[in-house]
This record gives structure tokens, sequence and C-alpha cells, in this order.
């Protein structure tokens, strides 16, 4: 009798079927994304974002020249951030949806699979630590395989970039992921007191 189980969590089965579960998984949210999310309105907020920071820097660099005319632009900067902070608080809740809907779903996915792939082998690596470069080639250690989690993770990164920007759902403006751990030159620099 064929065992399904068996023969998904073995080897290179077990690989590709990973590598399509992370494809399908991008696509749902990708789908999910542009149905529920108004993008191109988050696109435009996030252009107006990208240059309110830019315009930091341009006002930092005026209070050597002109102090009482920085003292004004900074102070106009300011209340625009309070706004622009509001924005980015609505932007976020907006980016949620999508992830409020699949969440459920995928924990009970995930759960099955767990016990489906526990202890297996489903990928590869093809390069480990124990790699040591010498003269005429490369002494390797026993294969390094990758479990479920991890053959999940790392696939999951490259589709869902590559569906996101097929998709058109990464803008430019986000600045990929140093906007989204809130990194920014023009943050970076305080204004300087005058």
């Amino acid at each position: 009798m064929f065992d399904f189980a068996e023969w998904v969590s073995t080897p290179p089965v077990s690989m590709f079927f990973v590598l399509i579960l992370a494809s399908l998984t991008a696509l749902i949210s990708a789908f999910l994304t542009k149905w529920l999310v108004d993008t191109e309105e988050l696109e435009r907020k996030q252009k107006q974002i990208k240059g309110h920071e830019e315009e930091k820097s341009k006002i930092i660099e005026l209070a050597e020249v002109d102090p009482e005319r920085y003292r004004k632009q900074r102070k106009r900067w300011e209340r625009k951030e309070e706004m622009l902070k509001q924005s980015q608080q609505k932007m976020s809740l907006q980016r949620l949806k999508p992830t409020c809907i699949t969440f459920l779903p995928m924990i009970v996915i995930f759960g099955i699979l767990n016990t489906i792939f526990a202890g297996a082998r489903v990928a590869l690596s093809p390069m480990h630590a124990n790699d040591i470069p010498l003269i005429g080639g490369f002494i390797s250690a026993d294969a390094v395989w990758i479990n479920f989690t991890a053959w999940y993770f790392l696939c999951s990164l490259g589709i869902n970039t590559l569906v996101q920007r097929l998709l058109k759902l990464q803008t430019q403006a986000s600045g990929g992921m140093g906007q989204m751990m809130g990194a920014s030159k023009a943050k970076a620099i305080d204004f300087p007191d005058v």
C-alpha cells in the first residue's frame, strides 16, 4: 500500500514539496494583499514619507547658514512628522489584514506538516561549516541535511521576494528591510540645537 507521508518526507520529493508549499503560501499571501490592501495608496504614502525624511537633511544644512529659517522649517517638519507617524501606523494595520486571515490556517497546516516531517531529512545543504579549503580542493565531512522548518524558511525568503516583485507589491519607496526595521539615514541624524 502507498504511504503518502513516508513518500513526501523522503528526499528529493520532500525538497520539492516544501518548495511548492512555500510558493503556494507566497502566492496566496500576495493575492490576499492585492485584494485586501490598497497598494497604490500605500505606495503613495511611502513616497511621501521618504520625501519627508530626505527633507530633514536639507533642513539640517540650514542650521549654520540661516538659523531663523532653520527653526521655522524644523517646526513645520516636526508637525508633519507627527501626521506621518499616524499614517505609518495605519499602513502597518493595512498590511496586517492578509496575515490575520492566513495565520490560523497556516498554524494548523504547519502543525500537521511538522508531525509528518519530524526528524526527516528534507534538503541537502550545498555547504556547511565543516568544509575545509585546501590547495587541492575541499575536504568535506558527512553531508549536512536541512530539516523541514529550515528549508521552508529558506525557500520562503526567496520566493516571497520574487512574488512580491512580480506582482509589484514591494515598492521602491519602501526601502526593503532597512525601512522595515526602521532604519533611515535621515532618522539617524538629529536636529542640531540652534
